[in-house]
């Protein structure tokens, strides 16, 4: 019998007032995410928007300890979406998923969504977990707001 899993899928989203296209490319560089996500803290990759087919290397620190990912870029198609894909012992797969959608009511301004999913996840995320999760994907997406838009002059 197959162990049991727990699926988790989660998304947050914020509207930044740049073009879908700057936006891509600052958030599907790796050498980006650093700034931005709180748990990555080294990108060996080349400083570049990854493609389809694209490999590169993160090292997470958590409080149980260093994680090494490498990831996979299994869709890109810019400036509308990209998919990567890892794995971890304790959550299994990992995949990022980024939407953007040019906003019809404010020119010049774009929703950017980003998706986890844990489709194999070995162990329910607790309400706790959750909320650190979600308080840290907020945090992430003002930063890559702010960070945009300034460099956009939005």
């Amino acid at each position: 019998m197959p162990p049991a899993a727990f699926p988790f899928e989660h998304s947050n989203e914020v509207t930044i007032a740049a073009s879908a296209e700057a936006i891509f490319d600052y958030v599907t560089n790796p050498k980006s995410w650093p700034e931005w996500l709180p748990s990555s803290h080294e990108i060996e990759c080349e400083n570049r928007p990854m493609r389809f087919g694209d490999t590169f290397h993160e090292h997470w620190s958590t409080r149980s300890g260093r994680v090494d990912l490498d990831w996979v870029v299994i869709a890109c198609d810019r400036p509308r979406l990209w998919i990567g894909l890892t794995e971890t012992p304790f959550t299994g797969l990992i995949v990022v998923q980024y939407d953007f959608r040019p906003q019809t009511t404010t020119a010049g301004a774009t929703t950017f969504v980003r998706t986890v999913r844990n489709p194999q996840r070995p162990k329910l995320m607790t309400d706790q977990q959750l909320a650190n999760f979600d308080a840290e994907a907020k945090l992430g997406l003002a930063s890559i707001k702010a960070k945009v838009e300034a460099r956009t002059g939005g």
